[in-house]
């Protein structure tokens, strides 16, 4: 377990720039072939271990988790989508309350959150909110828990909620009292989030990458979070 922020990997302009163009490439095929697969296989919802509750991030659908939910499910965990969510633009207080609903009528219990970037903040309120005692843990790739500085910036309000001086997230930043049960997955650096995805009192899992979307390929991460869901799920 990692309790203090780890050194950053190289930020040369060039790594950086080749991040953004690769990131976007990869989630571009993503959302294409998403179309095509808007909820997961109705088998999806069989198993006997611990359900998994996936939460994309903003833009995102539960397509872009397929990889990690497809082996899951292999490993006979049901694997649990929220298709109300779209592509995930509504505000984090909206967002949770569709997800708690979708819980709620489905009556899932016991249940480990995969999250990827904005889902992760789902996730964390959703811990801190009424479904709090039906959820084990949370494993949050990328996500930013204190906020992105380049979020301030982008035109959509959507994605400038999510910035490091949005007083919802802060507020939500603060409340540090689920971290414990947050294992928290990031690279060497996230061009879409570079103050980092470190949070004090969880498990941080530093991977030698560099991406924000792509990451979801690296061998390391899969198998973090493959393992950070059967740590949960005993």
């Amino acid at each position: 377990m990692t309790h203090r922020e780890e050194p950053r990997g190289r930020r040369s302009p060039l790594r950086v720039a080749a991040a953004w163009a690769d990131d976007y490439r990869y989630i571009l095929g993503v959302q294409l072939r998403s179309r095509l697969a808007p909820e997961p296989p109705a088998d999806y919802l069989r198993g006997d271990r611990s359900p998994v509750l996936l939460l994309p991030g903003i833009y995102e659908s539960w397509y872009y988790l397929e990889p990690l939910a497809r082996r899951l499910h292999e490993l006979g965990h049901p694997v649990i989508a929220v298709p109300e969510l779209g592509r995930n633009v509504t505000t984090l207080r909206e967002s949770s309350a569709i997800v708690a609903e979708r819980l709620r009528l489905a009556g899932t219990s016991e249940l480990v959150i995969l999250a990827h970037s904005k889902g992760g903040l789902i996730g964390k309120a959703l811990m801190l909110g009424p479904v709090a005692e039906h959820v084990r843990g949370m494993v949050a790739i990328n996500t930013p828990f204190a906020g992105s500085s380049h979020a301030r910036w982008f035109p959509g309000r959507s994605v400038r909620a999510l910035s490091d001086r949005d007083h919802h997230l802060l507020r939500l930043s603060d409340r540090r009292d689920v971290n414990r049960r947050i294992v928290s997955i990031y690279p060497a650096f996230d061009p879409h989030v570079p103050g980092g995805s470190f949070l004090e009192g969880a498990r941080n899992v530093r991977v030698d990458v560099v991406g924000h979307f792509r990451i979801i390929e690296h061998p390391e991460v899969r198998q973090a979070a493959l393992d950070a869901v059967a740590a949960f799920s005993r």
